[in-house]
């Protein structure tokens, strides 16, 4: 499957008070190549083996295949991943006919707020809110799997 996605830094947390829910996230990475990246995560009662492609030039879109797995493989598998497992908050946000999804860092990434928002094509038009910043889609340094190598405490 095809994923389309923006990235934007927020500059407030005054989306907070419009999220629908929220939920922790715990993931690593068992391999990180710029071609390939293989996660490991769990959402409270589930978890998943995700295999991400190359990013498009633009940094728009890559190739996603994702399973779930048990959460006994899920623990068992972060053991073997990368130093810096990424621990963050998700916040879903309805905003026009579209969500984003603002992920608060927390461990080694804290202090760092991305927002995404996926759509069904590159150039689709969508309302952006006001605490959105600046547009960080394809800038590497922001993707979850350079997180987990060089965080954001490290900068």
């Amino acid at each position: 499957m095809q994923e389309v996605e923006r990235k934007f830094l927020v500059k407030s947390t005054h989306f907070i008070n419009q999220a629908e829910s929220h939920y922790y996230i715990k993931q690593a990475y068992l391999n990180t190549h710029p071609k390939r990246s293989v996660r490991v995560r769990i959402l409270a009662q589930t978890a998943f083996l995700t295999v991400k492609g190359q990013s498009s030039q633009d940094g728009t879109s890559r190739f996603e295949w994702e399973k779930p797995i048990s959460i006994l493989d899920a623990q068992q598998l972060l053991q073997l991943c990368e130093d810096y497992p990424i621990e963050k908050t998700r916040y879903i946000i309805p905003v026009g006919p579209h969500q984003y999804e603002v992920d608060v860092f927390e461990g080694e990434n804290k202090g760092l707020i991305i927002a995404e928002i996926e759509l069904n094509h590159p150039n689709e038009v969508f309302e952006k809110p006001h605490w959105l910043n600046e547009e960080v889609t394809g800038e590497a340094k922001y993707y979850n799997s350079s997180l987990s190598k060089k965080p954001f405490k490290k900068w």
